[in-house]
């Protein structure tokens, strides 16, 4: 939670997924193929005729990628034939631009009109972690407005799932710290365990991904889309970003403001937020949003101190649940934080919620299980890996468990549910990381970019609504135009406004973005 955000429509169907891994390589792209980028083949223009990349050498540069069939996901069914997949190389280090490299796997879609056609739309779903070759398809009907006239393309960003996807430790390794670690430590016992499994993961992150472990930059992802852009013909690059992927387009837009095309970033981190500040807005964030819910309920104010006293019961008193894993204090927090991401979820919440009431921990463990991404097997996917590894080489801030605890006061104020959970998580997210972090904070000012439209949610959750207001005033006069939503969720696009889809498709499909301020219900 605290350093880690998601996209809301993810959230809701709990299929954050990751592929298979991929190692680092050495040489440039692969050869001519189906869809190759030729106007015949519907790719749009030539690789090429997009303005050139200083400084990477011309077995980057002159890439065209291989679009061919797609294979299945693990556990999961090979997209449709109307589907097409490629790797497009970058390197490992851009300081080393003629060193090793590593493949950026992608996922198309081509414009249904091609005669109409704009151009290409990359996705990021958010995660950091989330993968977008497993995920476009999924989620493509959301979008068949956008498809009409643009190449739907979605990509694993470098240290996820096929593109040099991050692995930390095993499933059954997993499994025993969900179940043992105690994340709201209250003795020094607890403390240590809790630190000590940080430290863990850092190392078992080491072990099995130590090559590019220090390179899963955010500004080293929107580097990538550079290339990418650069090797599909784009002469702008067209974006939507989600929750985490409004950082990495804001991260973008900063290093290539005059490459920026049609962008939309919708459920908005705040860029000027350290990692505690981060942690401070979502504790805001979930604290209103479960204030929403219990609003709709009727229990108003009376619904969080009832919570909290139950979930100090919990902390002592473990709930059984019937595949007799118990229901910890710290998985009851994660499945009520899992529900907060969409309205569509509070009615499990509301179940869950009963059942704890009556001794069962069944269904709130369920909504822990969406959020932490167990398989019905029992296993974990590796995108909880992917995410950790690229917030911690993002940020430079590491708080210690005694700054983590003078923060307790404050954030109990501002929470009394999550407010302990998310002070500690400062500390534990990446205690003793084997890599230095980047900076404190991401940078999103884009003087001379295009208008870039920054959606805000009023109950958003995990990125609060003044993420997207400081997003847009970072992004400078001119370039960020601010569309608020008056609703609850995590994202809004597809939140069910029509109001929002009409302003980001006329943005998108006819570059009318809406007034700076507009505001929807």
């Amino acid at each position: 939670m605290s350093n880690r955000v998601r996209a809301g429509a993810l959230a809701a169907a709990a299929l954050l997924t990751a592929g298979l891994v991929t190692g680092c390589q050495s040489g440039g792209g692969g050869g001519g193929g189906e869809g190759d980028g030729s106007p015949e083949a519907g790719g749009g223009p030539k690789a090429g005729t997009a303005p050139a990349i200083p400084g990477l050498p011309a077995a980057l540069t002159g890439q065209r990628p291989d679009w061919r069939s797609c294979k299945a996901p693990k556990g999961g069914q090979a997209p449709g034939t109307e589907w097409r997949c490629a790797e497009v190389e970058v390197p490992l280090d851009y300081q080393r631009p003629k060193g090793e490299t590593i493949s950026v796997a992608l996922i198309r879609k081509q414009a249904v009109q091609q005669d109409r056609r704009i151009g290409s739309l990359l996705f990021n779903f958010g995660g950091p972690g989330a993968s977008g070759v497993d995920l476009l398809p999924q989620f493509a009907p959301e979008y068949t407005a956008l498809n009409a006239r643009y190449d739907l393309v979605g990509f694993d960003p470098r240290g996820v799932g096929r593109s040099s996807g991050v692995v930390c430790r095993e499933s059954a390794e997993e499994a025993e710290s969900l179940r043992r670690i105690d994340r709201t430590p209250d003795t020094p016992a607890e403390e240590a365990a809790y630190l000590a499994d940080g430290g863990d993961f850092g190392a078992g992150c080491q072990e099995r991904s130590g090559k590019v472990l220090p390179h899963v930059t955010t500004s080293n992802t929107a580097r990538d889309l550079e290339v990418v852009r650069h090797v599909l013909g784009d002469a702008k690059l067209n974006y939507f970003g989600i929750s985490y992927g409004t950082q990495l387009g804001g991260t973008y837009a900063h290093l290539f403001p005059e490459q920026v095309g049609r962008t939309v970033l919708d459920a908005v981190v705040d860029p000027t937020a350290d990692s505690v500040g981060q942690a401070r807005h979502q504790t805001t964030g979930f604290q209103r949003a479960l204030d929403n819910y219990f609003k709709s309920t009727g229990e108003g104010a009376a619904g969080s101190t009832k919570l909290t006293a139950q979930l100090k019961r919990l902390d002592s008193q473990p709930l059984a649940t019937s595949d007799g894993r118990p229901l910890t204090e710290s998985l009851a927090l994660t499945g009520i934080a899992q529900a907060l991401y969409a309205e569509s979820l509070w009615p499990m919440l509301t179940e869950g919620l009963r059942q704890a009431r009556e001794g069962s921990g069944d269904g709130l463990l369920e909504l822990a299980d969406m959020y932490n991404d167990r398989q019905e097997d029992g296993s974990y996917s590796t995108q909880a890996h992917s995410q950790r590894a690229i917030s911690c080489a993002d940020s430079s801030s590491r708080p210690t468990a005694a700054e983590a605890r003078a923060l307790l006061p404050e954030f109990r104020r501002i929470s009394p549910v999550f407010g302990e959970f998310m002070a500690w998580d400062t500390a534990g997210w990446c205690h003793e990381w084997p890599v230095k972090g980047e900076s404190a904070t991401s940078q999103a000012s884009a003087p001379g970019a295009g208008p870039v439209l920054v959606v805000g949610t009023t109950g958003d959750s995990a990125t609060p609504y003044e993420g997207a207001v400081r997003m847009a005033k970072e992004l400078g006069k001119g370039v960020g135009v601010l569309l608020t939503y008056r609703g609850e969720g995590h994202g809004a696009y597809n939140g069910g406004s029509s109001c929002v889809s009409k302003a980001v498709n006329a943005y998108l499909l006819d570059g009318k973005a809406p007034a700076n301020g507009t505001t929807c219900s």
